[in-house]
């Protein structure tokens, strides 16, 4: 039997404790009360629940960034060491305290966020584990626009310059000032990440293949776009694919722009080009969203391929 190719990753960047209720349809007045069926707790963010996945998926995940000295971050350290992140890269900060949400999940699966940024935006290139970076196969970067597009530029162009596959994911919406915001990291990123309201709302384009050609033209090398049930759009400067969402059972959409993540960079280090890839990152994501949070679901690369090969997607016509 053939090994499956080593991954290494720095999953770098945002790191957060979710607390998610379900289901929510409205928030009690006043002193009110709801009962509800659920809470739980769960490591998540760009960078952090990317590494969650991508070490259920069999990779080698050190997660480097900062959080608080708080239980919080006592919390969320565990729960990446259950799932088998190495947390030694995370700096622990007495000034400020680990970022966390509170996400209500409507019975539809969709949700706000109340969030607290805390920790993660004083972390930059200062801090930065270069010589872990330099012996990594990958880099992700989980919220680039915390520390800005210049200070991102530093790490990814050195992950560059020691021959490591660079993606980034980013948590703001989509309102234009922010693409200039990042521009400048963008020439670095072989794999932009977004989700269908970032592109077009950074772009000002009117569809999601243009929109990912203005990144293109950016610097960026691939654009893997999410549209939830709508699937992916894979945009490179000579191809481009639309990839179909799997059929799942809509529970919570809180992890799946993470899984998805995590899904499209392990098949990436298994040699698929980048619509393969997004085929994985989609039947992981179909995992994801049928529980709730980002750990969610009893999976591991195996079932996710033979579940890629099998399920029913939600391609019409």
């Amino acid at each position: 039997m053939m090994a499956t190719p080593e991954m290494t990753v720095i999953a770098l960047g945002a790191h957060v404790l979710d607390t998610l209720v379900s289901p929510v349809e409205h928030i009690p007045e006043a002193q009110g009360g709801q009962v509800v069926d659920r809470i739980k707790v769960t490591a998540a963010g760009p960078a952090g629940g990317t590494a969650l996945v991508l070490a259920k998926l069999g990779a080698t995940v050190r997660s480097a960034g900062a959080i608080g000295a708080d239980p919080l971050g006592d919390q969320l350290l565990t729960l990446l060491a259950r799932d088998g992140v190495d947390t030694s890269l995370l700096l622990r900060r007495g000034d400020a305290q680990t970022s966390a949400s509170v996400v209500p999940v409507r019975p539809d699966g969709s949700h706000p966020t109340f969030h607290v940024i805390g920790a993660n935006g004083g972390y930059g290139p200062d801090d930065a584990p270069w010589a872990a970076i330099a012996a990594a196969t990958h880099l992700h970067l989980g919220a680039p626009e915390l520390m800005g597009g210049a200070a991102a530029a530093k790490i990814l162009s050195f992950a560059r310059d020691h021959g490591v596959t660079t993606s980034v994911d980013c948590i703001v919406p989509g309102e234009p000032g922010w693409l200039d915001w990042i521009a400048d990291c963008l020439p670095y990123v072989d794999h932009l990440l977004p989700n269908d309201g970032q592109v077009l709302g950074w772009t000002g384009a009117g569809d999601l293949t243009t929109g990912c050609r203005a990144l293109i033209s950016r610097g960026v090398g691939c654009v893997a776009v999410t549209a939830g049930a709508a699937g992916t759009v894979v945009v490179t400067a000579e191809d481009e694919h639309a990839v179909p969402a799997f059929a799942a059972e809509v529970v919570d959409t809180t992890g799946c722009g993470d899984s998805f993540s995590a899904g499209y960079l392990r098949g990436l280090s298994l040699g698929q080009d980048p619509a393969q890839a997004a085929v994985l990152g989609c039947a992981v994501a179909a995992q994801v969203v049928s529980g709730l949070g980002t750990d969610h679901g009893d999976f591991d690369l195996a079932t996710v391929q033979a579940f890629a090969t099998s399920a029913p997607t939600l391609r019409k016509g």
